[in-house]
């Protein structure tokens, strides 16, 4: 296991890695949970003396997202509550000079890290130790702190580098979602164990039935993975129709796959017995299963019937995980399935952890709140990662010696 803030020495000059990757709408970085999540993590090191230097990314080279962190600066700030200084540099002249003058308790913001050629390719942690990135900083910092488990999942400098050539911590983030996204794996229920599975990718699906199967009584599937398990059912849905790109592929590369599963583990796969699609008075419309002779139209959610079966499942479990959303739910019409079953764990007293990609953002969406669940993740690949068994590099580097 890796060392927490709780064995960090005292009044440390602490290098913390963060993951404030954020939508941008008209250049504007847009607020979310991350920097509330990750000012804990900020406020700790802060409070208790120690001279906090953040690193984070956002977007990607070549991408719109692909901006300054000097917003980003001003947004944690409000939720730290206290200033965030902000450098335009990264490891040059001017981000050492601000490092070595910070005073106890002061934060410093470094610039994105993805904008350090040294940073993004997917390398071992021995070649990202020895970066000029990574000596450089080093030598200026006594401890590094990694808080960025939605970013564990990649080989980059500032993730899995810096844990080689300095003594390393998990942040409170870092900590919390691994313990609750490893839970399904690491723990024993006495009662009933639930996935609510959905999503765009077959492959996500398989690769957590594969893993998780002995440990999970019930999969509830919706989505586009939900809608390609039905077709290996028998059924006429899980096609691309004209203008698509979502089914028809995935389902050459992963046929034989979800047909074993289903014979395999059809006791405890349970598929959407109606859907839901836009009619002609741009509305919502339901229509069972067994009554699509052919598949026509766009199905975007999982039906009324579906919910109703899957809620007393959710209902009667000790321990439920969300991967996925079951349909569109960003377009209220099309919600009923996500919601209809987060609203279910809500009002039920189990152990809950929800997560994968923008499915937890549906909670603030619709009104939910958030501390009717055990654990909402605010990971996306990496979560997938720990429910599917895969290591993830900035978590092992932590655990090194």
């Amino acid at each position: 296991m890796f060392k927490t803030l709780d064995d960090l020495d005292p009044e440390q000059r602490v290098l913390v890695r963060l993951d404030l990757n954020s939508p941008i709408e008209d250049g504007e970085v847009q607020d979310n949970r991350r920097f509330d999540r990750h000012a804990e993590t900020v406020r700790e090191l802060a409070e208790a003396g120690h001279r906090v230097v953040l690193m984070a990314h956002q977007g990607r080279p070549g991408g719109d997202d692909f901006v300054s962190l000097e917003q980003h600066a001003d947004i944690l700030a409000s939720h730290v509550g206290r200033d965030v200084a902000f450098v335009a540099d990264t490891y040059g002249d001017e981000a050492i000079d601000a490092i070595d003058a910070l005073e106890a308790g002061e934060v410093l913001l470094l610039e994105n890290t993805r904008m350090c050629d040294e940073e993004l390719p997917e390398e071992d942690p021995e070649v990202k130790a020895d970066t000029e990135f990574v000596r450089t900083l080093a030598e200026h910092v006594d401890a590094y702190v990694n808080d960025a488990y939605s970013a564990a999942h990649r080989s980059h400098a500032s993730l899995v580098g810096f844990p080689l050539v300095l003594p390393a911590y998990a942040g409170r983030v870092m900590q919390t979602e691994y313990e609750a996204n490893s839970s399904i794996a690491t723990r024993e229920f006495d009662g009933q164990v639930t996935m609510v599975v959905g999503g765009t990718k077959a492959t996500d699906v398989i690769d957590v039935m594969n893993n998780l199967g002995d440990k999970v009584d019930q999969f509830l599937l919706g989505g586009i993975a939900g809608e390609l398990f039905l077709r290996a059912a028998g059924n006429d849905v899980g096609f691309d129709l004209e203008g698509m790109d979502f089914f028809d592929d995935q389902w050459e590369e992963n046929r034989e796959t979800i047909e074993s599963l289903l014979d395999e583990r059809g006791d405890q796969i349970k598929l959407a017995v109606d859907l839901a699609y836009e009619n002609e008075t741009d509305d919502r419309g339901e229509i069972a299963v067994a009554n699509i002779t052919e598949k026509d139209r766009a199905y975007l959610d999982v039906g009324s019937m579906t919910v109703d079966e899957y809620d007393p499942i959710i209902r009667d479990s000790e321990a439920v995980f969300v991967k996925g959303a079951l349909g569109l739910f960003e377009d209220e019409r099309f919600a009923v399935g996500t919601t209809g079953v987060l609203r279910a764990i809500a009002e039920t007293d189990c152990f809950s952890v929800v997560g994968g990609g923008d499915t937890s953002r549906a909670i603030e969406m619709y009104g939910m709140d958030e501390a009717d669940f055990g654990h909402v993740s605010i990971a996306g690949g990496a979560y997938i990662r720990a429910l599917t068994g895969a290591p993830l590099a900035g978590v092992e580097a932590l655990k090194q010696d």
